[in-house]
């Protein structure tokens, strides 16, 4: 957690803000886990290089920490509001995924990359049956591929930790060449942050409890992209920004293969999209923000955050006019 995604926050009324480590302070936990009427813990390695990197690293915090905040939550009556993710279904085949009935295929063994998609499955259903048979009160929700600014930064995005979108815009702002992992073949559906939060906040809410023991897709099945179609947008958006003469020349685009990048142990799907029948009807929502506003306005915040910090170092040749 990066200190300037809550700077803001810090002196607004109601908010409180208190820091420990979920795998050393367990008392900690706990005992803020009884103070609350709702956990929504979000803490997870959710970087698919790590998961073939550091893959214990990844059960470890993802499973294993978070198994202990749904047993607090069950032991003091708490309702939990867990995240699943969109890679539970994996190498399913439908069209679009469905939360009740879209079948969760993941690959062999040998491909590790499959351990955070496993862990959070194994948790949805732990948490499921912890449901049914012990009365916890949950809602599991599925982001799919939120995007926008602030949700990771351009450091990350240098260690190949961060979004897509962001490693793209920092290989744009360094001007070193746009890696396409595999071609950049993959399609994924873009679903802008703010539609997400808003989404979020009415699963909080819980309306006439209908978000009690369901599951629910937070996707914009309308914003569908390949990493190559997103690539090429963020370039032609990039060369029209105001700002544009103080970055480096465009370096190309690079294919790499996924092997190469992520290392041995990775495997990936070639589309990824939600059906969010379960969010229209239960919350009453559906996703405004076409992609090419939210990469508009991702792009943007990059582009001026690295001007404003130096992150980049800018042409200085053209920086001055």
């Amino acid at each position: 957690l990066y200190s300037n995604h809550i700077q803001n926050l810090l002196n607004r009324p109601g908010f409180h803000f208190e820091e420990g480590d979920i795998s050393i302070h367990g008392d900690w936990i706990e005992y803020h886990v009884k103070k609350c009427d709702i956990v929504l813990p979000l803490v997870a390695i959710a970087t698919p290089i790590e998961y073939t990197r550091n893959p214990l690293r990844v059960f470890e915090l993802d499973f294993e920490q978070n198994l202990r905040v749904v047993r607090y939550c069950v032991k003091y009556k708490r309702r939990i509001i867990f995240p699943s993710t969109s890679e539970v279904y994996g190498m399913c085949d439908d069209p679009n995924f469905d939360e009740d009935n879209s079948r969760l295929i993941l690959g062999p063994i040998r491909m590790q990359r499959w351990i955070y998609s496993c862990s959070k499955q194994l948790l949805d259903r732990v948490i499921w049956a912890y449901g049914t048979k012990e009365g916890l009160k949950f809602t599991l929700f599925r982001p799919f591929n939120w995007i926008g600014p602030k949700l990771d930064s351009l450091k990350s995005a240098r260690i190949g930790s961060s979004r897509a979108i962001t490693q793209l815009i920092l290989n744009l702002l360094q001007g070193t060449p746009i890696q396409l992992i595999d071609g950049g073949l993959q399609k994924r559906c873009f679903t802008d942050v703010s539609d997400g939060i808003e989404a979020l906040f009415r699963i909080i809410e819980n309306k006439e409890h209908n978000c009690d023991g369901r599951i629910i897709n937070i996707g914009n099945p309308e914003n569908e992209s390949s990493i190559k179609e997103l690539a090429e947008m963020l370039l032609e958006k990039f060369e029209k920004h105001p700002l544009r003469p103080k970055f480096p020349p465009f370096a190309g685009f690079r294919i790499i293969e996924s092997g190469a990048y992520y290392g041995v142990g990775y495997q990936d799907m070639q589309h990824r999209k939600p059906s969010i029948k379960n969010a229209r009807k239960l919350l009453g929502w559906n996703p405004v923000v076409m992609l090419n506003d939210s990469v508009e306005k991702t792009l943007d915040f990059f582009i001026r955050e690295s001007v404003e910090s130096g992150e980049i170092e800018l042409d200085s040749s053209l920086s001055s006019e």
